[in-house]
């Protein structure tokens, strides 16, 4: 099957899957407020209550019970007391309002619907698509979310079923929850043989001397790096499209997978900035690589110092399906949203219970930041638990232990059809330093750090701290950490 045809077959099966919708249009200089339904008062909010899958809320009627669910490829901001999460209109076995739905929480941990950015497809992106002979799909896409001085500016994705004719425009509003006011398209790409990667998920980074960069793109041909102008949050040059910052690997002639929903954050202590990239079918192998730069501009390296903008495949893979004991798994874990509040930095992206892959929850993670200077993320979702120290004598033990290894499926949504879990083993922790019953295995503690020697072959250094199960819905022991190769490793006790 052509290039092209793959690209259809992923942008189809967005529709079929994620994006049963209706449209409209509306004046692109009219304010456009977020749905005026008033929520029903709320209900007694249970830790306990958030399950996998909601059958029973799933009717667009019931969306003011979505909470976390119905969540895909998220941005999330604070403002104020409330954080403020924007995402994609796709929801389980229904049809919804195109417009980008809005939820907000006071903690990360419970989540309350408030709403849609547009009650419309905004005219200006509609426009561009139909002008170019496509229909836009009756949805919006990757949103990202910003503030600028006291303005909110709100990134939007819209495409069709013709291959890259899409836009990404841009909406602003002083209020986190509105209303919005279309303000233009940043950039756009079309169905023909320009080299160009697809115009969805944007994300943008403002630097310390006031440059504004965006990152954006889906397959094709990789992610863009392109200047916006600080004034107007558009491109700093009209129908300027960029220059790629990254792409992926091929196995022969076929490429080893999709690469999209690009995240970018800047890490003062570090003093370095990080590009999250999503890998892979968003509906099973779905994944998140890591590379660093000193500059906004790049070259952004991995773990072994490769361009990720070379020909390859990176490391370190940071977060892709798991399953831990006893529990069904979860796939489609990608399309990072990264985010900190007073330091602590935070991830948050979609997650498909394994169970049924269609059912979409909104997950947040704690970041920690290796030794190194790598980002590894907590294998369990954040629940705000306590943190108090934990012992040597806590670790002594059965854990479930998670190593993040990969097998390259190439091509699209018709290929990778299977998850490939990362599933957990047992891991034994003794009280005498040694593992698993060997002896040539030794551990130690130097909190929070746990080091594992394998026999002297390879070595994982883990941040030990106490989480969530939500698996078994308890607290526990979790850890999380890479080994010498740059493998992420996590495991739960």
């Amino acid at each position: 099957m052509s290039r092209q045809l793959k690209q259809l077959c992923i942008f189809s099966g967005l529709v079929f899957f994620l994006l049963i919708i209706a449209s409209c249009s509306s004046d692109p200089d009219e304010e456009t407020p977020i749905n005026p339904v008033p929520p029903p008062a709320p209900i007694p909010f249970n830790i306990d209550d958030i399950s996998d899958t909601y059958p029973s809320v799933i009717s667009f009627d019931n969306r003011f019970k979505w909470g976390p669910y119905n969540t895909h490829d998220p941005s999330i901001i604070k403002d104020g007391e409330y954080y403020y999460c924007y995402s994609t209109d796709a929801a389980y076995g229904i049809a919804v309002t195109p417009g980008i739905q809005i939820r907000k929480s006071k903690d990360l941990v419970e989540w309350q619907f408030v709403g849609f950015v547009f009650n419309s497809l905004p005219k200006q992106g509609s426009d561009f698509i139909t002008a170019n002979g496509g229909t836009p799909f009756n949805s919006l896409w990757a949103p990202y979310i910003l503030k600028v001085g006291n303005e909110f500016r709100l990134y939007y994705s819209l495409s069709s079923a013709k291959p890259r004719l899409s836009v990404i425009g841009l909406a602003t509003a002083s209020s986190p929850l509105g209303p919005w006011t279309e303000k233009g398209l940043v950039v756009t790409s079309r169905d023909n043989n320009t080299v160009q990667t697809n115009a969805i998920d944007p994300t943008v980074i403002v630097t310390g001397g006031g440059e504004h960069w965006m990152y954006y793109g889906s397959a094709w041909d990789g992610i863009y790096l392109l200047r916006l102008n600080p004034t107007t949050g558009l491109a700093a040059s009209d129908g300027d499209k960029g220059s790629r910052i990254a792409q992926r690997g091929f196995t022969g002639s076929t490429i080893n997978g999709n690469i999209e929903g690009p995240e970018i954050i800047y890490n003062a202590e570090l003093n370095k900035y990080f590009l999250f990239i999503a890998y892979d079918w968003l509906e099973t192998k779905y994944n998140v690589r890591v590379g660093r730069s000193d500059s906004p501009e790049g070259p952004f390296l991995d773990f072994n110092g490769k361009d990720v903008n070379e020909v390859g495949d990176n490391v370190p893979m940071i977060l892709a399906p798991y399953k831990f004991f006893n529990h069904g798994g979860w796939q489609g874990t990608s399309h990072p949203a990264v985010f900190q509040d007073d330091g602590q930095y935070y991830m948050g992206h979609q997650g498909r219970p394994g169970v049924d892959k269609y059912y979409m929850v909104l997950h947040i993670r704690k970041i920690f930041w290796t030794e190194e200077g790598w980002p590894v993320v907590s294998p369990e979702r954040f629940a705000a638990t306590e943190q108090t120290p934990v012992s040597q004598e806590e670790l002594v033990g059965n854990w479930e232990r998670i190593p993040f290894n990969y097998a390259v499926v190439p091509g699209y949504a018709e290929q990778q059809i299977v998850p490939d879990f990362q599933e957990a083993a047992e891991l034994t922790l003794a009280v005498d330093g040694t593992f698993n019953g060997d002896v040539n295995n030794q551990w130690t503690y130097t909190p929070p750090w746990l080091e594992l020697n394998w026999n002297n072959v390879s070595t994982e250094k883990v941040r030990v701290e106490r989480g969530r199960d939500w698996e078994n819905k308890k607290t526990c022991l979790i850890f999380t950490g890479l080994d010498n190769e740059g493998t992420a490793i996590w495991g739960k006790k």
